[in-house]
């Protein structure tokens, strides 16, 4: 994945992820915008995970599901 970091004019850094259209935020340093990327990313995939388990607990196919870490 590709995080990109823009300064704003005010200040601070706009940061998204080039490849998951929606993944943005931002930070007064790019270590802040980067760790509030992360945290975005994380919630995505979290709110990802319930759906599917809501989704799974309705469908007879079992899934397979794995924990994976991005270092940004």
């Amino acid at each position: 994945m590709t995080a990109i970091f823009e300064p704003c004019d005010e200040g601070g850094y706009i940061a998204y992820i080039e490849e998951i259209p929606g993944i943005n935020s931002q930070g007064e340093t790019i270590e802040e915008a980067k760790e509030n990327l992360t945290d975005a990313i994380n919630l995505m995939f979290e709110e990802r995970r319930d759906s599917q388990k809501a989704n799974q607990n309705r469908s007879v196919k079992k899934l397979i599901t794995q924990t994976l870490s991005f270092n940004l």
